[in-house]
């Protein structure tokens, strides 16, 4: 909306020119969302607290986090609405990139809050049931794949393969559509998977986020794209926008989820940061380097599927807890070592993603 204002008031004063940049619009997002944050932040935190909207914690998982009983949860509330606002501000709103992403968050995020609501305000210790929360999650996300197949050209069809320079896969409908449904469902779930520890999952969500907008960038540049050998794609650099917003709310957020805890993110925030980091990846065409930057997520998932599987065909568990970051709290590893330690992998996984623009 400010963006249309800067072009209007342009024909004024040539000063204003400076918000057509995309990096001086994605500046404003990240301060943008982080201001809404610190502002909306501790009324939030306030309100959740008078009314009972606390975390459950389980009697079966380590002893330190009985403490955390009844701190306030569905914070992602805060980050949905952060991310919103920026980048309805600050983004060129005619461009379908940016709703596309935006559309996933809103519908991810509807269906964390609903399991958040069963669960913390009206008591049910299930929440929304697995299957129908599977269901809508397959709806959103196959519904989303659908269009994206239906306005794509065959660049945005076309599979890249990541540090290798002519190798790709051009993908047909079905294809397509079961990957993109697959990366955007698999990624929500697992940062809601990682979601356990105070500020494991958001500080690799921003950084995550932050990587796939230079990608986006890049992406959107056809100067860029084509001397760092990656597919064009005319009007995705807007999606920079979106990802800045997303860094700052992430990080405005992180100021009050740090150990220890103020507040806790809740389905409502994972579900719908993981589906949006899924589609950022798909719109880019980076599928398989989401998977390497999003490493830590992935080892969350599939300690989480070793651990059922494990369990179901022998009877005996590999980890002493599921997700990973509670085995290590298990074999005594303080919990902000945990955090940090993940931290710190998930900053040499985005780098190593991120060299792949150049090493091909």
């Amino acid at each position: 909306m400010l963006y249309y204002l800067a072009q209007h008031l342009q024909h004024y004063y040539g000063g204003f020119n400076v918000f057509n940049y995309l990096t001086m619009r994605a500046i404003l997002g990240v301060l943008t969302a982080l201001t809404i944050s610190f502002m909306i932040g501790p009324k939030m935190i306030a309100k959740l607290s008078a009314y009972k909207i606390g975390q459950t914690v389980r009697d079966d998982g380590p002893i330190s986090h009985l403490t955390k009983s009844g701190t306030p949860t569905m914070g992602g509330a805060l980050i949905i609405v952060a991310i919103a606002v920026s980048t309805l501000l600050w983004a060129d709103l005619s461009n379908r990139y940016v709703w596309v992403v935006l559309a996933v968050t809103v519908l991810f995020g509807i269906i964390g809050w609903v399991d958040d609501y069963k669960k913390l305000v009206k008591k049910n210790p299930e929440g929304l049931k697995s299957r129908y929360k599977y269901f809508w999650q397959s709806v959103f996300g196959l519904a989303i794949a659908i269009y994206l197949w239906q306005h794509a050209t065959p660049v945005e069809t076309h599979l890249i393969v990541p540090f290798f320079k002519d190798v790709g896969f051009q993908l047909g409908m079905v294809t397509f559509i079961l990957l993109t449904y697959f990366v955007i469902v698999g990624s929500s779930n697992a940062v809601n998977l990682t979601d356990g520890l105070d500020g494991l999952a958001i500080l690799p969500t921003v950084m995550v986020g932050s990587a796939l907008g230079i990608f986006a960038y890049a992406s959107g540049h056809q100067y860029f794209a084509k001397y760092l050998g990656i597919p064009y794609v005319p009007g995705v650099g807007e999606v920079i926008v979106y990802c800045a917003a997303l860094a700052g709310a992430g990080l405005g957020f992180l100021w009050y989820n740090t150990y220890p805890a103020q507040v806790f993110m809740g389905d409502v925030g994972a579900l719908a940061l993981g589906a949006a980091l899924g589609v950022i990846a798909v719109l880019v065409r980076q599928e398989l380097i989401l998977f390497i930057m999003g490493g830590v997520f992935v080892i969350e998932t599939v300690s989480v599927i070793l651990q059922v599987g494990s369990y179901k065909l022998t009877g005996k568990r590999i980890f002493r807890m599921a997700p990973l970051h509670h085995h290590f709290e298990l074999k005594g590893w303080p919990e902000p070592r945990v955090i940090v330690r993940f931290w710190i992998i998930t900053v040499i996984l985005v780098l190593i993603g991120l060299s792949s623009l150049k090493l091909r």
